[in-house]
């Protein structure tokens, strides 16, 4: 292939040097309608040194001007071989002897648009392929030349446009669907231009808005044949907004949804913005717009407007927007821990329409007065303990109600409360101390005669405490002898010490007696003297057997203790877990549960005292009944306490 070049290439050279005289001249572009016919004007030159000899042929192509890419053969003078798709159709109109080489092709159709080449053959070596070419659009329709932009309101011109480059065949113009147009005017003209010929009509009116989209048509048609061709187009009118629509003004409740719509009638489609007064809420291009609000609220009630602005022109619309609402939450204050003996000032602020009631509540309950305003202030002066609770703000009107709650906490020294005592149980003596205080008070014990303290540092003496709310409880049990004082006297000297951060107090407690003892004191002084009898009896009884039996003078049982002034008893509890005794103490409106939880044991339970730590257990089907520095008087022991008071002190074991 390349030694080919080499050979051609001298060829080549010659053929440049003498193509600066090969010219041809044709149209550059032509068109036809589809099965009509079309005449390509051609005319050719070659070197005037060339003599043709046996005459000169020519040779259309289609599409590429190199016989060695085998282009399709529209005409061959030398013979009738041509494509297919040419056959029977193209005629040489040109004499090429006279440098003519006008074309006609009948009966055209699309596949026929394209690239048109001539190539002149003089014979021997003068064979020349004209690089100019004539470009054929072969249309199944005629042209409307519309301009970019059509304007309502200012003059229109609208050319249809349709070859006529078919001897045979003349075409004629029409416009279709101008019935509605205002004034129109149709203008025929005929335009040549390098022997190409298009026939032409141009309609003139002055559109409007209401004309966009309108459709209008081109409508050709030839002589002597059926065929009909039509070009329809639409109309776009270009306009400024000229209705913009919304909803109209309304009603609606809080909480509730609203949708506003807005449509505006404008070509091209406009940019609509929705604004809340001067806050602009949302744009958009479109010919319609919606702005949903929802869980509407007081603060969006006002003005909504709809502008429509689409550059040739704007508009826009208002409508406004009422809210309907119940009242807000309300807004009070923080919560509070206040000082005992303070003052406070509570506000309360809520809205609604219509204006709302403000009620003040403490714990449920009314305080203070009912408003109808906006704001309520509640005043509290010389704050006491009873102030601490939660208060509540309520706003009512006739679409509904809302409230809003905080807590005042109340914080004050602590105040001992009058169930504090000492009593004797069956266990023996508990002390309990209860106080109420914010922050919650310290308790604790001190018994003076053992010159102990009791706190949670030391829980002695079965120390407990217990707190419910701003209120304490301390428990302890005095059960054994040392734990009465080491005096002699038989009273129970136990002081109460309750604290916080804004004060202490410490009281003594006093010695009650439960009801369910007292009892037992009576029947216990009877049976006690009795048994004390019985006892004395039968130690005088063993005594004087001793003697005669052992002819020395003994001592009774009696006489050998060496302080008589406590006598224990042996007693023998149940196998079985005794029950709990529960105490309920009403204490600052709520009940305090004290469990007094009692041992359970089996043998070993017996408890061996005094100087009868050495006699034999025995079981007693009875209880027993310790009298401490008991004396006997008129059938009975009785205590002389420091203050003068007597009383019978009963112990159960």
């Amino acid at each position: 292939m390349k030694g080919l070049e080499l050979l051609l290439l001298p060829l080549l050279l010659i053929l440049k040097d003498v193509s600066a005289q090969w010219n041809v001249w044709m149209p550059k572009d032509i068109s036809a309608m589809t099965n009509s016919c079309v005449v390509i004007p051609c005319s050719f030159t070659y070197p005037s040194g060339i003599r043709p000899y046996r005459g000169i042929h020519g040779i259309w192509y289609f599409g590429h001007p190199y016989p060695q890419l085998f282009p399709p053969v529209v005409y061959k003078s030398r013979t009738d071989i041509v494509h297919e798709s040419y056959s029977g159709r193209t005629k040489l109109l040109g004499d090429l002897m006279q440098k003519n080489c006008t074309l006609l092709i009948n009966n055209v159709g699309v596949e026929h648009s394209g690239r048109y080449y001539f190539r002149a053959d003089l014979g021997g070596a003068n064979i020349y392929t004209y690089p100019d070419f004539s470009h054929l659009q072969v249309l199944d329709q005629p042209n409307i030349d519309v301009p970019e932009e059509i304007v309502s309101d200012q003059s229109l011109d609208l050319t249809c446009y349709v070859p006529d480059n078919c001897p045979d065949m003349s075409p004629q113009i029409h416009w279709i669907y101008t019935d509605y147009l205002p004034d129109p005017v149709f203008t025929p003209d005929n335009v040549e231009d390098s022997n190409t010929a298009v026939l032409s009509s141009t309609l003139t009116f002055t559109p409007k808005p209401m004309h966009n989209g309108q459709r209008l048509g081109c409508r050709v048609h030839y002589e002597n044949n059926t065929f009909v061709y039509e070009r329809l187009i639409s109309l776009d009118i270009k306009y400024a907004p000229r209705t913009v629509w919304v909803n109209v003004s309304q009603e609606v409740m809080e909480g509730s949804s609203v949708v506003l719509h807005c449509d505006v009638d404008s070509n091209p489609a406009p940019t609509i913005t929705w604004y809340f007064g001067d806050q602009e809420l949302m744009s958009e291009v479109a010919s319609n717009s919606s702005l949903s609000l929802d869980n509407l609220t007081p603060e969006v009630e006002g003005v909504y407007t709809c502008v429509g602005d689409n550059g040739y022109g704007s508009m826009n619309t208002s409508m406004y927007l009422a809210v309907n609402y119940p009242p807000r939450e309300p807004w009070i204050n923080e919560s509070l821990t206040l000082l005992e003996g303070s003052s406070v000032s509570l506000q309360c602020i809520s809205k609604g329409n219509p204006m709302p009631t403000l009620t003040w509540l403490k714990d449920g309950e009314l305080v203070g007065t009912i408003t109808a305003e906006e704001r309520s202030i509640l005043e509290l002066h010389e704050i006491t303990p009873q102030a601490h609770g939660v208060y509540h703000c309520l706003a009512e009107n006739e679409h509904g109600r809302a409230s809003n709650s905080f807590n005042i906490t109340v914080e004050f020294a602590p105040i001992l409360l009058d169930d504090s005592k000492c009593t004797i149980v069956r266990e023996g003596v508990q002390c309990v101390c209860i106080a109420s205080g914010n922050p919650e008070p310290v308790i604790e014990f001190y018994l003076p005669d053992l010159n102990i303290t009791i706190n949670n540092s030391n829980s002695l003496f079965n120390y407990r405490t217990y707190s419910d709310g701003y209120t304490s409880t301390g428990i302890i049990k005095l059960q054994d002898k040392g734990e009465r004082g080491t005096n002699g006297d038989t009273g129970v000297h136990v002081h109460c010490g309750i604290s916080n951060i804004y004060g202490s107090e410490s009281i003594r407690l006093e010695l009650q007696q439960e009801k369910k003892f007292m009892m037992a004191v009576i029947v216990g002084t009877i049976g006690g003297v009795a048994v004390i009898a019985f006892i004395i009896a039968a130690v005088r009884y063993v005594g004087q057997n001793n003697k005669k039996e052992n002819g020395n003078p003994g001592q009774d049982v009696g006489s050998k203790v060496e302080n008589p002034s406590m006598f224990y008893s042996a007693v023998k509890k149940d196998k079985q877990s005794l029950r709990k005794k529960v105490l309920k103490t009403e204490l600052l409106g709520s009940k305090f549960n004290s469990i007094l939880e009692e041992g359970t044991g089996d043998d070993s339970d017996y408890q061996s005292v005094g100087p009868m730590a050495d006699m034999e257990r025995q079981e007693l089907n009875y209880a027993a009944l310790e009298f401490l520095h008991g004396r006997h008087r008129e059938g009975g022991f009785r205590r002389a306490d420091g203050d003068g008071s007597d009383y019978t002190e009963i112990k159960a074991k």
